[in-house]
């Protein structure tokens, strides 16, 4: 949002829904309010021509968007199809110019041991890698709580998912920090992040209880970013939430709330 030290990204999956059924329509409602970025989940859902369109009309940039096909990575019975997707999703990334892909762990898989998912996970990310060398791409492994919204998940933990990328030790692997699945699981920001910002690629930011806006419930949002930007943080903040009323009322009360 102009006007603030960080650059925050609509989430056009989740701002801008009560207003518009058409993603390209929420691009241009997203910059309309202040927004200089944008981004969602999935492509192969999304009309690739209006939203390029959407995109070069209001000259706003694409802060991420998921990699293709969502599998559990977990398995390696699903790490052929995923890296041949991350072919055409790297595509994708370049065509709309954006850097960042998004990818989660998959499931805790029954019967397996979590050592073996993780060497898994490490295996197939590695691999991953190897697809982006070059494409000026990376790729953002995802945490996720397991309290609330994503029981059976295998990586809901922040501490985790950063000794997994530094396991995998290449630049073009790094985490998608998510205050909001973070602060659920009991998480604080200086604590799990110390020393390892550098590894953080993204960040997605809501409220907990409801998944609001911030400011809405009960996280310290404003703190974790601060504790973010002074230890380097230099990317985007993409608002990754719910509104409680209409998107417009709720991105001012998100301006008034983080006023960073």
């Amino acid at each position: 949002m102009k006007g603030s030290s960080l650059r925050y990204s609509a989430c056009i999956e989740m701002l801008f829904v009560k207003e518009s059924s058409d993603p390209a329509e929420r691009i241009r409602l997203a910059h309309a309010a202040g927004f200089e970025a944008f981004e969602f989940w999935r492509w192969t859902d999304k009309n690739l021509d209006a939203i390029e369109t959407a995109k070069n009309e209001t000259g706003m940039g694409l802060a991420g968007i998921v990699a293709e096909p969502m599998l559990s990575l977990t398995d390696p019975a699903m790490h052929e199809p995923f890296l041949a997707g991350l072919v055409d999703t790297i595509a994708v990334a370049q065509r709309l110019g954006t850097a960042i892909l998004i990818a989660q762990a998959g499931d805790d898989l029954p019967g397996r041991s979590r050592e073996a998912q993780r060497t898994a996970l490490v295996t197939v990310l590695k691999r991953a890698a190897a697809v982006l060398s070059g494409s000026g791409v990376r790729l953002a492994l995802e945490p996720l709580n397991t309290l609330v919204d994503h029981a059976g998940y295998f990586l809901d933990s922040t501490t985790e998912g950063l000794d997994i990328v530094d396991e995998v030790g290449r630049s073009e692997i790094g985490l998608l920090y998510d205050l909001y699945h973070s602060m659920v699981m009991g998480e604080r920001p200086e604590v799990v992040l110390a020393d390892r910002v550098d590894r953080i690629l993204h960040i997605h930011l809501a409220d907990h209880p409801g998944r609001g806006e911030p400011g809405s419930a009960g996280l310290d949002l404003k703190g974790g970013l601060q504790y973010l930007l002074a230890n380097g943080y230099a990317g985007t903040a993409g608002l990754e939430y719910r509104p409680s009323g209409t998107t417009p009322a709720s991105i001012e009360a998100t301006r008034r709330s983080l006023a960073l």
